[in-house]
């Protein structure tokens, strides 16, 4: 009978704790509250939009033959009221040779655009880069579709 008891009393109890646990940390990932994205979205609906994604599909990573919007470096493209532009990107790899200078490289492939104002470009690891963020045109042209 004690055995029963224990089992039932601390089911409940550990079903309790585990529950509020489980909704705290299901609820909370990271910082980030349950619903609300990993990767802030992008202005899409701006008309500069689809050429400032041109301009960034002519940036490739040196190691792989794929350029890094379609690779899914891209995270986020913001255009502020001023045409200012903000784009949050990453890498492959933190560690990637090319980490110092390919901000730079996304950057001069998008300022000379017209009616662009200036650019900022932000590198972040947050959320980390995985091969689910390729498009399918990259995932074609590196063999993996």
């Amino acid at each position: 009978m004690q055995d029963q008891n224990a089992d039932r009393f601390g089911g409940q109890i550990g079903g309790q704790i585990g529950g509020q646990i489980g909704g705290q940390i299901g609820g909370q990932i990271g910082g980030q509250t349950e619903g609300t994205p990993l990767i802030k979205p992008s202005t899409t609906d701006h008309p500069l939009y689809p050429q400032i994604v041109e301009a960034c599909r002519t940036v490739f990573d040196p190691e792989i033959p794929v350029n890094i919007y379609d690779l899914g470096l891209v995270y986020t493209i913001e255009i502020g009221p001023e045409n200012e532009v903000d784009i949050t990107m990453t890498l492959t790899a933190p560690g990637c040779p090319v980490a110092g200078e390919m901000p730079g490289w996304v950057a001069n492939a998008v300022e000379p655009l017209p009616g662009v104002k200036q650019v900022d470009v932000a590198m972040t690891f947050d959320p980390p880069w995985g091969m689910e963020m390729m498009s399918d045109e990259a995932r074609l042209e590196l063999g993996f579709m």
